[in-house]
């Protein structure tokens, strides 16, 4: 099927979302770089499901998140500037094409957006807790990840759903 090329501005929410997400992934990392000196040759790399430590590795390994981060934030944001090839019900027309592709842009803008501001939590905690400054991510975040992943996906397939 035919999936026309169209030019849709960003929404002011999206914006709003890049600005949050991008700004405090940036920030992480300037983080990262201001505490490097005051780090000990060893940091927390992995943690459990209940927030806590469970291997410790070397400091280079806090660029690992960021490298996944400004990867994730150059391909989602591509992802999200081609919404005709993302995929579509079969009752995808003309009268509803841009519903469609709004929806979709938009659940891209907020899963790369969440994703870049989990990592850019993770990366400052792993620099607090290799400080001595906490002890770890805490029993919340794993359920905060998962609400944070779950309810913009399920916005997004209700809004879909919606769609006429």
């Amino acid at each position: 099927m035919y999936r026309p090329v169209i030019k849709l501005p960003k929404t002011r929410y999206e914006k709003i979302l890049d600005v949050i997400g991008g700004g405090l992934f940036i920030v992480s990392i300037i983080f990262i770089i201001s505490q490097w000196s005051a780090l000990p040759e060893e940091i927390p790399a992995h943690f459990n499901g209940a927030g806590e430590v469970d291997r410790w590795g070397s400091k280079i390994e806090l660029f690992i998140l960021p490298g996944i981060g400004i990867f994730l934030w150059i391909f989602l944001g591509l992802i999200e500037k081609a919404p005709h090839m993302h995929n579509y019900p079969a009752r995808l027309n003309e009268d509803n094409v841009q519903a469609f592709y709004l929806n979709s842009r938009k659940l891209c803008n907020e899963m790369k957006n969440f994703c870049l501001m989990l990592f850019a939590v993770i990366s400052c905690e792993m620099v607090l807790v290799a400080l001595g400054k906490t002890d770890g991510l805490g029993w919340w975040f794993l359920p905060l990840v998962l609400i944070g992943t779950g309810i913009p996906l399920a916005k997004g397939l209700i809004a879909a759903s919606k769609i006429k």
